[in-house]
């Protein structure tokens, strides 16, 4: 068998494990993205933000600040384009991305496991309209965040576009800047569809209260960073787009530049 035999029979095996990597990374992925749907919702799982054994107030402020910090700083340094240059030293440019969201899911489950629930009230809602009307809220935001993942490609942002592509022996295009639907109306759909699905809670409690605060902080820091990253890949498109489309509100902003070509932003 000569060298070039070898060398094509390596390369279909590593494309057949990097798919096989990609789609089980996904897989885990998409169990971890509807358990936080019931963590977060008290719906359907076996823990979620309220349930659990209370601990004392110290060790479950402890803990539960640990944990949002653990995702927050996982979740951002693996996002960044330096960190990714450095990381794909080591790791195949075709499963980076699948890495990311195995590693993010992973620390998600751990945050699942080890959440301390702080079960005092802070609000309740006893009208059954309001709370009804809360409860889709809901469900608007968790609808937003997976409509907004296949505006941007949702197979690509989850690592299964690059692990096929290896497996074909095509190259990805460069990101490319475009704005569809929601879109045009916020520059952070996907990051809107969380804070409305931390917040719309009929039942409030002081733990489900930190988690919320926590997430919608790191949301915030989270949307800083990466606006920086895209303004270097994007530059005075980027720049434009900010200036017409708000940050989260849906509101028109009372001046509009010229706007850009149906041309996204990528989250992280």
């Amino acid at each position: 068998m000569n060298t070039s035999t070898v060398r094509a029979r390596q390369t279909a095996l590593g494309g057949v494990f990097a798919v096989v990597y990609g789609c089980v990374a996904y897989a885990i992925f998409f169990a971890t993205f509807l358990y936080a749907v019931g963590f977060v919702g008290n719906l359907l799982v076996p823990k979620s933000v309220d349930s659990g054994s209370p601990a004392r107030l110290l060790e479950t402020l402890s803990v539960d600040f640990a944990l949002l910090t653990l995702f927050a700083v996982q979740h951002s340094v693996m996002a960044r384009p330096a960190f990714k240059r450095w990381w794909t030293r080591y790791v195949p440019v075709s499963i980076e991305r699948s890495t990311y969201v195995l590693l993010a899911s992973a620390v998600l489950i751990v945050l699942f496991w080890q959440w301390r629930p702080i079960l005092a009230p802070v609000w309740m809602v006893t009208n059954d309209v309001t709370a009804a009307l809360l409860q889709s809220f809901f469900w608007l935001g968790w609808g937003m965040v997976l409509l907004s993942t296949f505006l941007i490609n949702h197979f690509e942002l989850f690592g299964l576009r690059q692990v096929f592509a290896r497996l074909l022996g095509r190259s990805i295009p460069a990101a490319a800047f475009r704005t569809p639907f929601l879109y045009q109306y916020t520059r952070h759909p996907l990051y809107l569809g969380f804070l409305i699905a931390f917040w719309s809670a009929p039942t409030m409690s002081v733990g489900h209260l930190l988690f919320a605060a926590g997430a919608s902080m790191y949301i915030l820091l989270g949307i800083f960073l990466e606006e920086r990253d895209l303004m270097d890949a994007f530059g005075d498109r980027y720049r434009r787009y900010r200036q017409e489309v708000r940050m989260l509100l849906p509101i028109p902003k009372a001046h509009k530049v010229a706007p850009p070509r149906r041309s996204v932003a990528r989250t992280s």
